[in-house]
């Protein structure tokens, strides 16, 4: 599976603000502060970078796994207040994906889209 995700944007301090914000109540933080990259991380290394450039993927879908469909909530709340961020869809069940798909949706300051997802049973 994947190890790490790194994202393009021509708003380096924009985008690391907005992601600050949003993966803050998954345990994420700045552990990388270089000029031209940020990288972010938990208690267990380090797997979200942002480098200035070109921002190629504006059609882009990741999704941010958590925990409980709390966190999924949280994740969407810290959105309202994240700079350059904007709310797309509210945290919700999706039974169209399968029984438990619990997530919700914003947008990056790239127009990319930010998903946080939670498969636990309520």
């Amino acid at each position: 599976m994947l190890d790490h995700l790194e994202l393009r944007t021509q708003q380096l301090d924009l985008a690391t603000a907005f992601y600050a914000r949003v993966l803050a109540p998954l345990g994420y933080s700045l552990k990388v502060d270089e000029e031209i990259k940020k990288g972010f991380g938990d208690d267990h290394g380090l797997d979200f970078f942002l480098v200035h450039g070109a921002a190629t993927a504006e059609k882009a879908h990741y999704a941010f796994a958590a925990p409980t469909r709390a966190l999924v909530g949280a994740c969407f709340e810290a959105g309202r207040d994240a700079p350059g961020g904007k709310l797309d869809r509210p945290a919700a069940l999706m039974p169209q994906v399968h029984a438990h798909y619990y997530a919700s949706f914003l947008r990056d300051p790239d127009g990319r889209l930010v998903e946080f997802v939670c498969h636990a049973p309520e």
